[in-house]
C-alpha cells in the first residue's frame, strides 16, 4: 500500500486589495516536507469558494505544490448572485484577485509558512468553468464589447503557465439568459499568447451556449500556440466531482475522472516550468490516459 505524502492547509489569509465589498481570503496548501515548491494559483468557478476543489488541490499538494485559492466575490458564502447589479462586473474584480494575489504572493507564503520552501520563479494559473475564463484573461485573452470590440489588455506576463478547466467559449453563441446576465462571457482568445493546457469533457453541455460540448473547445481551436488539449471522456462540466465529493452540480460522478484531471495538470505545469520536460508526454502517451482521454498539440 502506497502511503500518500502528508499535506497541510491554511486559511484565512487576507490579501490587501482594492475594490471589494469584502476582504480578499485564500486558503493556501502544501506538502508537509519539501523545498523549491512550485506554485499554482487556482480560480474556482461560480459560486465556490476557497474550500471547495478538495479533490484536486490535495493531489496537487500530495505532488510537490503549493496552491493558493482565493474565494471570488461571485462565492455563495459573499452572496453576490446573477440578479445583483453588481454580478455583470465581478469578472473584472476576479482579475483584479489574481493579480493581487500574484503582487502579494511573497507575503501569502510567508503567512502560511513557506516563504523558503515555495519556488516563486515557477507560478502558474489554473481555473475552472468561470475561473478558467479569469485565468484565460490573465494568460492575454480579452473581454469584447456586445459590438465585438475588445477590452483591454489584462495579461501577466511573469505566469509561465496556465490550465483552463472547462473553459467558457466564445460569446457568438450565448443562450438569452446568458446574454443577459452574463454579458462579460465573451472571451477573445486570439490573443492568448501564454503556453496553456485546455481541458474539456466530451460531454459537457452548458445551459448557457446553444451549442454543444465544443464551446468547451474554442480556448484551443481559436488561440496562438504553443496551446495543448485533453478532451476527458465521459466528462461533464466538473468532470466526474472535481469541486468536491458528492456535491449536487456533479452529474457524472467518477473519482478516476477526477484523478485524471488532477494527474493531468501536474504532469503538464511540472513540464511547463521545466522541472520534467518528459512529464507530459509520458502522461499523454501512457495507456491508460489513451483510453480515457484524447490529447491534441499545438506547437
Amino acid at each position: 500500500m502506497t502511503t500518500q505524502p502528508l499535506i497541510t492547509a491554511v486559511k484565512p489569509v487576507t490579501v490587501p486589495s482594492d475594490g471589494r465589498d469584502a476582504p480578499l481570503e485564500v486558503k493556501v496548501t502544501a506538502p508537509v516536507d519539501g523545498t523549491d515548491l512550485p506554485v499554482i494559483v487556482f480560480s474556482h468557478g461560480n459560486a465556490w469558494s476557497m474550500d471547495a476543489y478538495e479533490p484536486l488541490v490535495d493531489r496537487w499538494a500530495a505532488a510537490g505544490f503549493v496552491v493558493v485559492q482565493p474565494t471570488h466575490l461571485d462565492s455563495r458564502r459573499v452572496g453576490i448572485g446573477f440578479g445583483d447589479p453588481r454580478f455583470g462586473t465581478i469578472w473584472r474584480v476576479r482579475v483584479a484577485d489574481l493579480h493581487a494575489v500574484l503582487d502579494h504572493l511573497g507575503p501569502v507564503l510567508e503567512t502560511a509558512g513557506l516563504a523558503g520552501r515555495a519556488d516563486r520563479t515557477r507560478v502558474a494559473l489554473v481555473g475552472h468553468s468561470w475561473g478558467a475564463q479569469t485565468v484565460g484573461t490573465l494568460l492575454g485573452a480579452r473581454v469584447l464589447s456586445a459590438e465585438g470590440v475588445a477590452g483591454e489588455d489584462l495579461s501577466r506576463p511573469d505566469v509561465r503557465a496556465g490550465v483552463l478547466i472547462a473553459a467558457t467559449g466564445t460569446g457568438d453563441s450565448l443562450t438569452p439568459f446568458a446574454e443577459e446576465h452574463l454579458p462579460f462571457m465573451r472571451p477573445d482568445y486570439g490573443s492568448m499568447t501564454a503556453p496553456a493546457l485546455v481541458v474539456a469533457g466530451a460531454e459537457d453541455r452548458s445551459r448557457m451556449s446553444t451549442r454543444g460540448p465544443d464551446w468547451f473547445l474554442d480556448a484551443y481551436e481559436l488561440s496562438p500556440a504553443p496551446k495543448d488539449l485533453l478532451v476527458v471522456a465521459g466528462g461533464e462540466h466538473t468532470l466526474g466531482g472535481i469541486a468536491g465529493e458528492a456535491v449536487a452540480e456533479t452529474t457524472d460522478t467518477d473519482p478516476d475522472r477526477v484523478a485524471l484531471v488532477a494527474d493531468a495538470v501536474v504532469a503538464y505545469l511540472r513540464a511547463s516550468l521545466g522541472l520534467d520536460r518528459a512529464a507530459w508526454p509520458r502522461f499523454v502517451e501512457d495507456p491508460e490516459t489513451v483510453r480515457r482521454a484524447r490529447h491534441d498539440h499545438e506547437d
